[in-house]
């Protein structure tokens, strides 16, 4: 079931971007990523210790350096994150113990990182060949 609220979500998410004109601006993607990365940061506050938190932190920073030099350089690099941290969510659990993590929240996040990186993908592709 969560990944069934993920990808709706992330659909409504993308959609209400598109209609109301919030992804026109560079900055969106860019910002979802920072965002998304963050809540590992969140979980790790709830529920475990400093050291999980200072690791939470470290990957969200990376994903955030990697948003700022996408917005800057190359938006692609945006969307190819986006849907890496799909990925990372599957297998976060292998390398981090952070009991704050909800059960259910791998798999809502991975549809939904998923789903809004190759939605993005999609629009540079179609911008890109409107250029």
């Amino acid at each position: 079931m969560e990944y069934l609220i993920g990808i709706v979500l992330a659909f409504g998410v993308v959609v209400f971007a598109a209609l109301v004109g919030l992804d026109r601006e560079r900055a969106f993607y860019p910002t979802v990523l920072m965002i998304i990365s963050s809540y590992y940061i969140l979980f790790a506050v709830m529920g475990a210790s400093s050291k999980t938190l200072a690791i939470e932190i470290a990957i969200a920073s990376l994903f955030s350096l990697v948003a700022v030099i996408g917005f800057t350089r190359n938006l692609w690099l945006v969307a190819a994150a986006l849907a890496s941290h799909g990925v990372f969510d599957l297998i976060h659990h292998r390398f981090i113990s952070n009991p704050g993590v909800p059960d259910w929240w791998p798999g809502f996040c991975l549809a939904f990182d998923i789903v809004a990186g190759g939605w993005f993908a999609i629009l540079l592709r179609r911008r890109h060949a409107i250029s």
